[in-house]
């Protein structure tokens, strides 16, 4: 047993071009599917911004692999959806030399 509690339910996001209804792409997050994770808090800060503050905190999240290419692999650019809050994908590795999990780093923006 690994001792990995995969525990926390994931919606993995994909940006997407859609079209905007007058010729041109905008773009949209599509849901690729629901997947189990767990989530281990990093650093976070806090930064002054015009309209007041910006906390960014950041993740670890791991969770099951899958093979190199899968429509449904996580990679840096997409981001876990979990309820109204939202994880940004910075950073995608293999966890170990059996490869059966992957470690995403990831970071929460939340303006209060």
């Amino acid at each position: 047993m690994s001792g990995v509690r995969l525990n926390r339910r994931l919606t993995l996001e994909r940006e997407a071009a859609v079209p905007d209804g007058a010729g041109g792409r905008s773009a949209a997050w599509a849901a690729l599917g629901t997947i189990w994770g767990e989530m281990t808090p990093r650093s976070g800060r806090e930064t002054a911004i015009e309209t007041g503050t910006l906390s960014r905190a950041g993740y670890r999240v791991k969770v099951r692999a899958l093979p190199e290419g899968h429509g449904a692999r996580p990679r840096a650019g997409d981001r876990f959806r979990t309820g109204t809050r939202l994880f940004d994908i910075r950073a995608v590795q293999e966890a170990g030399p059996a490869a059966r999990y992957l470690i995403c780093t990831v970071e929460e923006e939340v303006t209060p």
